[in-house]
């Protein structure tokens, strides 16, 4: 019973000494959140994203018109190797070559992600780039580069474009109320931290029940403080 009273006095204890810091605590996490702000408003260059859709059906040539079931499982098949071939070297490199772009393909690689969604035939291929204009650029022209590609490996009979990518109005990184959270809370967690820690280091004895605690003895009495009474 009386260790259960101790961890409760403890625990006391240590939510009285943030609470008693709390000023520095605020102060400091105001400061990081703002330091957040600054460096995503004046230091980090927005980036713009581009998107454009294609929808690729795996049909059979024959006599029967329309799409078949088997058409369709096939297509769902398939969705994850087009990925692939649109991120395929050939592909990179015939788009840098045809736009004159001033990259590598490696690094045109790393601004393109593809996504699949479950169970569909749609491919999304998105762009980044620090001029939105260019993101869109690039991303149509993949689009169209990966299409004919696409078609010549897998024999599909068409590639559809469900939607172009067009230039961004609004950047899509960095994410500035994100990132001003993010500084804040890490400014009061990081000062919390530290006071807690400094409280559990602290072994001087500041209350009587300290006194009890320490030598498992029974305090007769406190001389008091004849300064604060006056």
């Amino acid at each position: 019973m009386k260790e259960q009273n101790t961890i409760e006095i403890d625990v006391f204890q240590l939510v009285k000494s943030l609470w008693k810091r709390k000023l520095m605590i605020l102060i400091v996490a105001l400061v990081t959140g703002a330091g957040a702000f600054a460096y995503s408003t004046f230091i980090v260059k927005p980036e713009y994203t581009s998107t454009t859709r294609i929808y690729v059906v795996n049909r059979n040539q024959g006599d029967k018109p329309g799409l078949t079931n088997q058409d369709l499982q096939a297509g769902t098949y398939l969705v994850k190797d087009y990925r692939e071939i649109i991120l395929s070297q050939d592909v990179l490199e015939e788009v840098v070559s045809d736009l004159k772009l001033d990259l590598t393909p490696k690094g045109l690689a790393n601004k393109i992600k593809v996504t699949v969604p479950v169970d569909t035939r749609i491919v999304s291929i998105s762009v980044n780039d620090r001029v939105p204009e260019e993101a869109s650029r690039i991303a149509n022209s993949l689009r169209e580069v990966a299409a004919q590609k696409i078609i010549s490996i897998t024999r599909v009979s068409d590639v559809t474009t469900l939607e172009e990518a067009r230039p961004a109005i609004s950047p899509s990184s960095p994410n500035i109320k994100r990132n001003t959270l993010i500084g804040f809370l890490a400014g009061v967690i990081g000062t919390s931290v530290i006071v807690l820690h400094l409280e559990l280091l602290d072994t001087r004895v500041k209350r009587p029940e300290d006194i009890e605690n320490t030598l498992q003895m029974t305090l007769l009495g406190v001389v008091p403080n004849l300064g604060k009474l006056k």
